[in-house]
């Protein structure tokens, strides 16, 4: 069995636009806990990944929501592409280096007394490669977050792109009936390509994976984990930052 020192001395492959028109492309997902802990660790850990596509979980969505989150781009050399208060949550930043071509958020049915649910949707274009992205935060509640997951895969489908990904806090684990349902039609980032740590819960809470990035099959995983030991990433910020780790995956999306 691999450590993790063994897995993260090396990078995931750069950002980068094939010849054929394919696309290599960063994708980061981090539940940032509404932004109530140290902004500052938060943005040197997302800058560090150098993500194309950052998919945020519990975004600010209250009192001047907007301004927090152009504040959480410009620390992290981003732009702000769609969601936050307009998806209960979840939210899409991107790099310059994405055009996009369009966005959507979705409110989803709620369970009276339990917290409402969004997804957070664009479609990307890098070079000749065109990407769907979904951000979600799905629901602690085992009914209604499998009925979220159902909606999940309608809503990649619906993207109407042959490559998406849908990332995020998915308040499940592997062994779970709707992480499985994920899992039986895309690809688990983590189990496809495993790198860096598995297990996204805080820094000495018990080792749980319940962030992660889905692929529709055409996509090619060529690693993902959370980025334990990526330069510039110290542990001292991981702690700071927020409660959950961030999840990183390096991707080849197929030209359009």
């Amino acid at each position: 069995m691999r450590s993790v020192e063994e897995d993260t001395v090396r990078d995931l492959p750069e950002s980068a636009t094939e010849p054929d028109g394919s696309a290599v492309v960063r994708v980061l997902s981090y539940n940032i806990r509404s932004m109530r802990d140290d902004v500052t660790a938060l943005a040197r850990v997302i800058r560090a990944c150098r993500p194309d596509v950052v998919c945020v979980q519990e975004a600010p969505r209250f009192f001047r929501w907007r301004k927090a989150a152009a504040r959480l781009a410009r620390a992290s050399d981003l732009v702000y592409v769609t969601g936050g208060a307009t998806a209960s949550g979840p939210m899409v930043l991107s790099s310059l280096r994405a055009h996009v071509e369009r966005t959507e958020d979705i409110l989803l049915p709620r369970t009276p007394g339990l917290h409402q649910r969004g997804f957070a949707t664009a479609v990307l274009r890098f070079g000749g490669a065109r990407l769907g992205v979904l951000s979600c935060h799905l629901s602690v509640d085992d009914q209604e977050r499998y009925a979220q997951g159902r909606l999940l895969l309608d809503r990649v489908a619906a993207l109407g792109v042959p490559h998406a990904i849908a990332a995020g806090d998915f308040n499940d684990r592997p062994h779970g009936r709707t992480f499985g349902l994920l899992a039986s039609s895309l690809r688990d980032g983590w189990a496809t390509a495993p790198w860096g740590r598995e297990h996204t819960t805080r820094l000495g809470d018990p080792l749980q994976r319940i962030d992660a990035v889905f692929a529709t099959p055409g996509v090619e995983i060529l690693g993902c984990g959370v980025p334990m030991g990526l330069p510039g990433v110290a542990e001292q910020d991981l702690r700071a930052a927020t409660d959950h780790l961030p999840v990183l995956a390096a991707l080849r999306v197929p030209a359009a």
